[in-house]
């Protein structure tokens, strides 16, 4: 069974994390340890687009790319990019709490109207949209989601960890997945 472990001291920091710059994530996000500078990135955040998610990080700290469900099947050149010109060395997926892409298909009606009413788009286009899309992004567990995509990078990129963590929109706090 999976279980969240909430990080609120420094002890709770792995010791595989201590010294990397997730263990360092951890730090200034959820410890509001002093950000020190950053001439380059040491890291590549993947998260949610979600609006609630915010997290407490230094200028030049990270790349940071956001997409539903922190899903990266789509946007593994950025991660290349990150990797063969950024330098980054560790990966961090974050899922969170109450993630829109969880159960996506139980919002289809709510989906195409709002396209309709806001968008300007005819109900066929608005439907023919969501049905070509929602297959690829829906998710059924943001948990389970970002651990198996974590174990899917770590297969195509051997030499760079990739750790996934969990975001509590109720506290802002990012906890590691056991």
């Amino acid at each position: 069974m999976v279980e969240l472990r909430r990080v609120v001291k420094e002890e709770d920091i792995p010791g595989n994390l201590k010294s990397t710059p997730v263990g360092e994530l951890l730090r200034y996000n959820n410890l509001g340890s002093p950000f020190r500078k950053h001439e380059t990135a040491e890291l590549l955040i993947a998260m949610c687009m979600d609006n609630r998610k915010h997290l407490r990080i230094p200028e030049n700290f990270a790349y940071i790319i956001r997409t539903g469900g922190a899903n990266l099947r789509y946007s593994e050149f950025k991660v290349s990019y990150a990797v063969a010109i950024g330098g980054v060395t560790h990966v961090v997926l974050i899922g969170h709490t109450n993630c829109g892409m969880v159960n996506l298909m139980s919002r289809r009606e709510q989906f195409i109207q709002g396209l309709v009413e806001k968008a300007g788009w005819d109900e066929k286009r608005a439907e023919e949209h969501f049905m070509n899309y929602a297959p690829m992004f829906e998710i059924d567990n943001a948990i389970d989601f970002v651990v198996s995509e974590a174990n899917r990078l770590n297969e195509k990129y051997p030499k760079i960890a990739v750790s996934p963590l969990m975001y509590k929109v109720e506290d802002n706090m990012l906890y590691l997945i056991e």
